[in-house]
Formats: structure tokens, C-alpha cells, sequence
């Protein structure tokens, strides 16, 4: 239907999933304006395919895909990323991510800066693991791999992050929490 030009279709569609893909935006990007625009690329991409969806997936899984790849092409464009560990404090004052409570924000500017330095194959499967908090089996449909790579993947990213925290808390013993086995 909303291939076919359904204006309330659609509209029930972005009622729908727009929450989740700005999520994610916003995990990605780490910017409130920058996760709007990428929300709204994204909706403009799901209006003008929607007629090419074959339903191979689901459509949440459809969108999650449209999502990251439109996030992760964003980011490169502006070349959005925090580069070096002096720059932390460039990781904006105004970041507001829905999942992270009030007294958590400035913990969670570090937790993101370390995704953030993520390849992007960890950071995608560490932000719907563990952020949107996904089935393994549904990030393996969304990244279109398998099951054991997602685990490695989650593998990799909580080593990864650890070590990027403990570089930037050398004095603390870090983040033994729910992503630490």
C-alpha cells in the first residue's frame, strides 16, 4: 500500500517506526539535528521503495537496514567522528538519547564516544545488541549474516570498548556491568 502512493499507509508506517530509526540515528550520529535529518532521509528512502520491498524480510528488519546504511553514509559524508581523546569534550552538550537516564548522560558520553570508534560492521552489531537491545538472530537478519558472526562481532566490540574506556580511565576499573561477562 504504501508502495502504491498510500499517504495514510505510509503515515501509519512513520508512526510506527520513526522512534526506533531516530533511535538509532542518534546512535550513530551522536547529534540531535544530525539523527532528525537522518530520520527524515530515511522515511524519504522508505516512501520512494517501498513499491520495491519484496518481503524477503520484515518490514521492521527492511527499515532497520535503510537505517544504518543511511546513518553510516551520512556519517562519512559529514565525516562525523570523534577522533582522538582530547577531543571527547567536541561531543556535543546537547546529546539527549531517549535509553539513557539523566544521571547516566555524561557516563554514557563516554560509552558512545568508545562505540563511536568502532569498524562498523562491531558498532552496528553492538548498537542493536546492546543498545536496542535486539535478538541476536534479528541483528544477524538486519546485517544479513549469521549467527555466530553477530556473536563475534559482539565479542570483539565489548573488548574493544573496554579497552578504549580503560585508555580514557586508566586509574578506574571500568564498565564490569551488563555487557562484561
Amino acid at each position: 500500500m504504501v508502495g502504491e502512493g498510500n499517504h495514510k499507509a505510509f503515515s501509519l508506517l512513520y508512526n510506527l517506526f520513526s522512534s526506533m530509526v531516530y533511535q538509532i540515528a542518534l546512535s550513530y550520529a551522536l547529534r540531535i539535528e544530525d539523527a532528525e535529518e537522518i530520520t527524515q532521509d530515511v522515511f524519504v528512502k522508505v516512501y520512494h521503495s517501498a513499491s520495491n520491498f519484496k518481503g524477503q524480510s520484515t518490514v521492521k528488519t527492511w527499515i532497520y537496514r535503510i537505517t544504518i546504511n543511511t546513518a553510516l553514509n551520512y556519517i562519512k559524508k559529514k565525516k562525523i567522528k570523534v577522533v582522538d581523546l582530547d577531543a571527547i569534550h567536541f561531543v556535543p552538550k546537547d546529546f539527549n538519547h531517549p535509553g539513557i537516564l539523566l544521571e547516566k548522560k555524561e557516563q554514557a558520553k563516554f560509552l558512545f564516544y568508545a562505540i563511536d570508534q568502532l569498524k562498523e560492521q562491531q558498532k552496528t552489531a553492538f548498537i542493536l545488541g546492546y543498545i536496542d537491545q535486539l535478538p541476536r538472530q534479528e541483528i544477524a537478519d538486519i546485517m544479513g549474516i549469521s549467527l555466530k558472526a553477530v556473536e563475534s562481532l559482539l565479542q570483539r566490540a565489548k573488548v574493544n570498548i573496554r579497552k578504549k574506556l580503560e585508555k580514557m580511565f586508566p586509574n578506574r576499573r571500568i564498565y564490569k556491568n551488563k555487557w562484561s561477562k
